[in-house]
């Protein structure tokens, strides 16, 4: 529990504002994360269920139904008020696609940026392959190929 404040407490000193979306979308990955919450942003709400569904099925679905609140109540409150306005009747998948859809053009920048580098980037002759390799994969793990 006090980790999980603790990783709280970088949603609050990163508030969403616009051009920060990549480094919040990160920082809100690994708050969810570590919350067992992570699988919200990938999964959309399920339906609502039949009136005979099994007690197993009607046990997922309140869980995926809390989980999502309890991750939309984290996001609402590491946005800029005018982002909370914005998406205070969403759910935390349906936000997160939407903030994707307002910023997509500074992610494929960076997407474009993160490109640009694997592309160009040479070993130098009698350099460490392994810091080469670092290199590279740094490139290619970054939350701009999330998408």
């Amino acid at each position: 529990m006090t980790s999980s404040v603790n990783l709280r407490s970088l949603m609050d000193s990163n508030k969403l504002t616009g051009p920060n979306f990549l480094d919040w979308l990160r920082n809100l990955r690994i708050v969810l994360r570590s919350e067992k919450l992570g699988y919200i942003l990938d999964v959309p709400l399920p339906d609502p269920l039949a009136a005979d569904a099994s007690d197993e099925d009607q046990k997922a679905n309140r869980k995926h139904f809390k989980d999502s609140d309890i991750a939309t109540c984290i996001m609402l409150a590491s946005m800029s008020p005018e982002l909370q306005k914005q998406h205070e009747s969403m759910d935390a998948h349906t936000i997160v696609f939407h903030l994707r859809e307002l910023f997509d053009e500074q992610a494929r920048s960076e997407r474009f940026e993160t490109s640009r580098l694997l592309f160009t980037t040479k070993m130098t002759p009698g350099s460490s392959v392994v810091q080469y390799a670092l290199k590279m994969n740094g490139y290619c793990t970054t939350d701009e190929w999330v998408y």
